[in-house]
């Protein structure tokens, strides 16, 4: 429906010509809708809206790239500065993709042009997208149906084109196992790729705060709950409330916001250096080459950070007064312990990242190449809405297949805090687990972790929009 408005709105804006200018006045004209001679983003974003272009942010974008004084809005001279420069960058990406010089783009181009940025795709489904820009029915793409397209789009190269499927590292849910986000080449020599790192882990630390109370019963459950001594859901709330008061269900909270920025860092840099390693120079890294090196970075930011883990969970359990805080938490346990303690549940927490990135991305990619068979029809940019569900649902996944790892790896970092003088191994202490509990046994503490998922991504997604705002990007 939204094709036929689109096409009235943009068909006068399409030659290179010398009418241009008054093309360029008609759909000026058209979206300046208060007629003060500027067009804002609320007017923009209306503008787009109707033309069903609904991407988040575009509105901002354009503005922003076009806006030379700074007022906030685009006059006449601007909007046609930006449109000109923008077509340039539009027509230079169709040249890339029209591989014969026909003028026109079809599906199997599209298909190759995708498998070279890692994304392989049917020639069927490569066929849907084409026909989400085929306006004259031919299931070819020319300059003018390619331009009317992504005119008012603020994507101009294939990369940004495609981006709508990047995994993006905005869903925090707790775990930070998930294979790294990808930046372009363009993103990497700007400043956009630290800012977007910042932006995940302000929106990691919010949505880590806002679930803390979840994350404690979980860790309780995991450590305390067995079939002879039950721990429900009001039941461990009761027990940690009637122990420390409410603030004691965010213990733990403080190290566990702490750990993110070294984290996040740490995995960005290896992973950067694990795919120049694993993928030819000047070549796309193919998926499976993508997982390793997501994994292998995963290992070793956790090798690097690990003894905060440890810190997590002691933190986590403590009572009332057991330590006064993280460096006192951490005293005590070398004086008692001794270093190896920084480094009990080690293994486990090192084979789970496997299958959970393994898992969450396979999960992913299927869900992903699932909505663009189904029900990509008018676009291929599958909203928010789908790509906050994709990524919830491969995570969710990715926890599930590696929860029983991580259920022994926090078993045995809080062995020792529980006066066990017996230090059991993980094999041992999954048999017994097994022994004792059954397979469900591998489970305890499931509940409140799923709890936590839908609103854990709800903040970090919001947090995370906010955030770009405020530090001026808007992909």
């Amino acid at each position: 429906m939204y094709q036929t408005l689109r096409t009235s709105l943009l068909s006068s804006a399409r030659c290179w010509d010398a009418n241009s200018h008054q093309s360029y006045q008609t759909l000026f004209d058209r979206l300046d809708t208060n007629k003060d001679g500027k067009v804002d983003v609320a007017e923009l974003r209306e503008g787009l809206k109707a033309m069903g272009i609904f991407r988040h942010g575009a509105a901002q974008e354009i503005v922003s790239s076009g806006d030379q004084n700074k007022d906030g809005c685009l006059d006449f001279n601007e909007f046609t500065k930006y449109l000109k420069e923008h077509e340039m960058k539009l027509w230079l990406t169709f040249k890339s993709l029209d591989r014969n010089n026909d003028g026109r783009i079809d599906a199997s181009e599209i298909q190759q042009s995708l498998a070279e940025l890692g994304i392989n795709l049917s020639k069927e489904d490569a066929r849907k997208i084409l026909h989400s820009m085929d306006i004259d029915g031919t299931m070819m793409i020319d300059w003018n149906e390619w331009r009317e397209h992504f005119l008012l789009c603020p994507a101009h190269n294939l990369e940004e084109i495609f981006r709508y499927w990047k995994h993006s590292s905005v869903l925090d849910i707790g775990d930070s196992l998930a294979i790294p986000d990808e930046f372009t080449e363009e993103e990497k020599s700007s400043d956009v790729w630290w800012k977007q790192l910042v932006a995940g882990a302000s929106a990691g630390a919010v949505s880590r705060t806002g679930t803390a109370p979840l994350d404690r019963l979980k860790v309780f459950m995991q450590v305390h709950s067995s079939k002879t001594n039950r721990i429900g859901l009001t039941g461990g709330l009761r027990q940690m409330i009637a122990e420390g008061g409410l603030t004691s269900l965010w213990r733990g909270n403080g190290i566990n916001v702490l750990k993110i920025a070294p984290e996040t860092a740490i995995k960005f840099m290896a992973y950067e250096q694990y795919k120049k390693l694993l993928s030819s120079e000047g070549k796309k890294i193919e998926t499976h080459k993508r997982f390793m090196a997501g994994s292998m970075a995963g290992a070793t930011a956790q090798t690097a950070i690990y003894p905060m883990e440890v810190l997590k969970t002691r933190l986590t359990l403590r009572k009332t007064g057991q330590y006064a805080g993280m460096f006192d938490c951490a005293k005590k346990i070398l004086k008692k312990e001794g270093v190896i303690a920084f480094y009990k549940g080690y293994i486990p927490n090192l084979l789970g990242i496997i299958p959970y990135a393994g898992i969450d991305l396979a999960v992913y990619e299927t869900l992903k190449n699932a909505w663009l068979s189904y029900y990509a029809k008018d676009s291929a940019n599958p909203g928010v809405l789908v790509l906050l569900g994709c990524g919830t649902i491969s995570s969710t996944c990715g926890q599930l297949s590696s929860y029983p790892l991580a259920l022994v790896r926090t078993r045995m970092q809080a062995q020792a805090s529980l006066g066990s003088s017996e230090q059991v191994s993980m094999t041992g202490l999954l048999k017994t687990i097994v022994a004792k509990d059954g397979l469900f046994g591998l489970y305890r503490g499931i509940l409140p972790n799923f709890m936590k998922v839908i609103p854990a991504v709800s903040i970090s997604y919001v947090v995370y929009e906010y955030m770009k705002t405020g530090l001026g990007i808007s992909h």
